[in-house]
């Protein structure tokens, strides 16, 4: 089989792996960039003596974004107010299972930045990608036994601080959650969102948002309620599918100005998550 070919058939995999480890589509599509130069100068021969040529481009491109990890969790402690990861429209992106539907989510991306870089290789590795140990454990420099641990402790800590990942209908939860915002009312909210809801802003250091999650759901409504009424005229509202949830795309004079993600559970919105910092939001510019 022809060598680009080779690569190409693997290419969406590893912007995969380099988005869930990064949270940024650009250092993802650096990774796959960097992955290409190392795979063409293997060379030919080089190529040819490989078994499992996929299983060496994904320990590559592992092995390139754990080294940009490292640079940027420094970064990311310098952080102005909450992170959260750059927002994807999926709307033409079926997961082809529910664990890869939960791993892009900007919750699961947001647990996942509380683990180590190689404790997260491991984790996204073994349990979503489904790599077999035998496999990882020279992608990140540990034993075997020890990659299984370290996945027991990822698993267990992402056990603890998430909920179950419920599938939603999106279309009936947004318009729902529209419409609660329009009317502004507190028993509309209740409508929609749970009692225990928390709300994150990301807005770095260029954009003013709420530099800490704000809890409950009458400071939430009373939030979204002050925000939907400062909305200037030009402000147009898109419906999407946003890292696998119900999200919205928000326009002013036709350039965007923010994208919303809600994670809801028992037909609840449980947390909304909002990325105002417009260096996250430049991929979606085109849409």
């Amino acid at each position: 089989m022809n060598d680009d070919v080779v690569f190409e058939a693997e290419r969406r995999r590893l912007a995969a792996i380099g988005y869930r480890m990064l949270g940024s589509t650009a250092d993802a599509d650096d990774v796959v960039q960097e992955t290409w130069l190392r795979w063409h100068r293997l060379g030919e021969d080089g190529r040819a003596e490989l078994d499992r040529p996929g299983a060496w481009l994904t320990t590559v491109a592992t092995r390139i974004a754990l080294d940009r990890l490292k640079s940027a969790q420094r970064q990311r402690e310098e952080y102005v107010g909450p992170w959260l990861p750059e927002p994807v429209i999926t709307d033409d992106d079926p997961a082809e299972s529910v664990e890869l539907a939960e791993s892009l989510t900007l919750g699961f991306l947001t647990v996942l930045e509380r683990l180590g870089p190689v404790e997260r290789a491991v984790f996204l590795l073994s349990d979503v990608f489904e790599e077999p140990f035998a496999a990882i454990a020279p992608t990140v420099g540990r034993s075997e036994e020890t990659c299984r641990q370290i996945a027991s402790r990822a698993r267990r800590r992402i056990r603890e601080e998430r909920k179950r990942f419920e599938p939603t209908d999106g279309d009936a939860l947004l318009h729902a959650f529209v419409q609660a915002c329009m009317v502004g009312t507190l028993d509309e909210f209740r409508k929609v969102l749970a009692d225990d809801v928390v709300m994150v802003s990301d807005g770095g250091s260029e954009v003013h948002a709420a530099r800490r999650p704000v809890l409950g759901i009458e400071r939430v409504a009373r939030l979204l309620g002050n925000l939907t009424r400062r909305m200037p005229d030009d402000t147009a509202l898109e419906l999407h599918r946003v890292n696998h949830e119900p999200g919205l795309l928000v326009r002013r004079g036709g350039r965007p100005w923010s994208v919303l993600a809600l994670e809801a559970h028992d037909g609840r919105v449980t947390a909304v998550r909002l990325v105002l910092n417009p260096d996250k939001l430049q991929r979606v510019a085109d849409l």
